[in-house]
């Protein structure tokens, strides 16, 4: 299996903007869990995100992530190989892009317009 150049990962906007901009990224369930989520795939943030957070009305934003400048150990651990794991915290210059994540009403992530994002 070929290694993708990205990786995604989803977090609450509010979580995003509250966090320190010159700090490494560490989600909230890091000390619990350990490592960060993410997905290859923009398909598979659809499915997590309806699969963990859709009752969660907080809008949310995806981090592409470029896997090469990741400077914390990235162990894929599904023997899928869809989600990877960042075991340690996030350097910012890893990533690339920050985007608001489309939902319907009803809370569902969705992929609009041939695009997850809008």
């Amino acid at each position: 299996m070929s290694h993708p150049t990205h990786t995604y990962h989803l977090v609450p906007a509010a979580v995003w903007q509250a966090s320190d901009p010159s700090a490494d990224y560490l989600p909230e369930p890091f000390a619990a869990e350990g490592f960060i989520h993410t997905t290859h795939s923009p398909v598979e943030v659809v499915n997590t995100g309806n699969r963990h957070y859709r009752d969660d009305p907080r809008p949310y934003l995806l981090l592409r992530i470029e896997v090469a400048r990741v400077r914390a150990p990235i162990k894929i651990e599904d023997p899928a190989g869809r989600y990877p794991h960042i075991h340690g915290p996030l350097n910012r210059d890893a990533i690339v892009a920050v985007t608001e994540v489309a939902r319907d009403p009803d809370g569902a992530f969705r992929v609009g317009g041939g695009s997850l994002l809008r």
